[in-house]
């Protein structure tokens, strides 16, 4: 079998038992699936040898490539000493040591790690852990969450309920608790002349009357920090962060930061609240956190959170929530390894210079007839496409624009993988400035293409 035909062959045993994820599976009737033997750096390989760069890092988790030789070493040597050993009543030195490494990296006040094994069951142990934190407190009537319109946070039923991309939630609404959403500062949204801060000032207004009309019945606003990421990489201004922390201390309200997609450099500081200097009571962590390598998330939360469980058994107050791979030693190792070359290579700083060339590669773009906005914050630049630029005319979703521009970058040889209308670039941090060059004119294409 020749290596064209082992990618065919791959692509067909996959379709015959495969079910993939956020896809429609009629799609690869027609739409081939890519089959993928191996990953070096940014690049990934199919069966022919043929590469693609990942310019999305892999649904935004890789920041160190593929195949990285220093995660890579640390599996190695933590498989050699302990796989994996339940985290109830057990303890093991991965988990202890990423636990104070990240409370060392935090906002201070953040010091108590519970862990699972993705995002959405962080936005869960998030959830139940703030409705339970008042129960314990004798608040039984502080069980409401707010989010604000266009979030995500997530699939499984708790983070469905407390976002609000249709797309994902619709369909689920009579399975959902409800929520209280007031509208986000998207500021791609605002009016012409008016500033990102401006705008997110403004409307901080809706949130602000809704703490001062339900404090008493809300357990905690949930927010994504900057990006609305799957919400079509809509962002706004740190300054609605610090106005909602305020908020949230006046009426005694618990925050949530969804950091899951913005943490970990990607926003240009390691964490995103620190643009707004802000702690947040509770803050999930996952994707970049084991450098794209295992599923592992982390709620961390404060003294006060943490004491609000802390008693005798008979009281019934322990926070009774668990995954099977709660705190899988190899996660953590692949954690601590994604660290350290934060640590030691002034990650945050390269990803300065790299952003900044992220903005010249895609400037162009600003003036296409079809963009309505090039957007950046940090190493996520979104580009927004419109039928028709002077009315504001979007195009129609059914005509799938987006996968015109997948299409076309697939050809070129780069993963991108657009929301909608929207195409986006959020490569790994180890990606070259003249690789992001090459990136930029592939977006342009991209963009000439679902425009046709």
């Amino acid at each position: 079998m020749n290596v064209s035909s082992r990618n065919a062959s791959l692509a067909a045993r996959d379709l015959a038992v495969v079910w993939h994820p956020c896809t429609q599976m009629k799609d690869h009737e027609h739409l081939p699936l890519i089959p993928i033997v191996r990953g070096a750096g940014v690049w990934l390989y199919d069966c022919d040898g043929r590469r693609y760069l990942d310019g999305i890092s892999s649904w935004w988790v890789n920041l160190f490539g593929h195949a990285n030789p220093r995660i890579n070493a640390a599996l190695r040597g933590q498989l050699e000493r302990l796989e994996h050993v339940l985290l109830a009543g057990c303890t093991h030195e991965p988990v202890v040591a990423l636990s104070e490494r990240l409370v060392a990296l935090l906002p201070p006040g953040l010091t108590r790690c519970f862990y699972a094994d993705n995002g959405s069951a962080a936005v869960e142990v998030a959830v139940k852990m703030s409705y339970h934190y008042w129960l314990n407190r004798g608040q039984p009537r502080k069980r409401r969450f707010v989010t604000l319109s266009n979030s995500y946070h997530g699939e499984t039923l708790g983070a469905l309920a407390v976002g609000d991309v249709e797309l994902y939630k619709d369909v689920y609404r009579p399975l959902l608790m409800d929520v209280i959403t007031v509208p986000s500062p998207d500021c791609h949204l605002r009016e012409p002349g008016c500033s990102w801060e401006e705008h997110s000032v403004r409307m901080f207004a809706a949130m602000a009357a809704t703490l001062a009309r339900h404090a008493g019945e809300v357990a905690a606003v949930i927010v994504e920090p900057l990006v609305q990421c799957a919400g079509s990489m809509r962002m706004y201004h740190p300054v609605y962060l610090r106005l909602l922390r305020e908020a949230c201390d006046r009426h005694d309200v618990l925050l949530i930061a969804d950091e899951i997609a913005v943490g970990f450099g990607r926003t240009g500081t390691l964490f995103a609240c620190e643009q707004a200097g802000i702690r947040p009571d509770l803050i999930c962590l996952s994707k970049g956190l084991t450098g794209g390598y295992l599923p592992l998330s982390v709620v961390v939360t404060t003294e006060p959170v943490y004491a609000a469980f802390y008693d005798d058994y008979e009281k019934l107050t322990a926070f009774l929530h668990s995954h099977s791979y709660t705190g899988n030693p190899l996660a953590c190792s692949a954690a601590l390894a994604t660290l350290e070359i934060f640590a030691s290579d002034d990650v945050i700083t390269r990803n300065r210079a790299l952003a900044a060339r992220l903005q010249t590669a895609t400037a162009a773009l600003a003036d296409h007839p079809q963009v309505a906005e090039v957007r950046q914050t940090g190493m996520i630049v979104a580009i927004e496409t419109v039928r028709d630029r002077a009315s504001g005319t979007r195009f129609d979703w059914r005509e799938r624009r987006g996968l015109r521009a997948y299409q076309y970058a697939l050809d070129q040889g780069a993963l991108l993988r657009p929301l909608g209308n929207v195409l986006y670039l959020m490569p790994p941090y180890v990606i070259e400035p003249e690789q992001i060059d090459w990136l930029g004119t592939v977006a342009r294409g991209a963009v000439d293409a679902a425009c046709a």
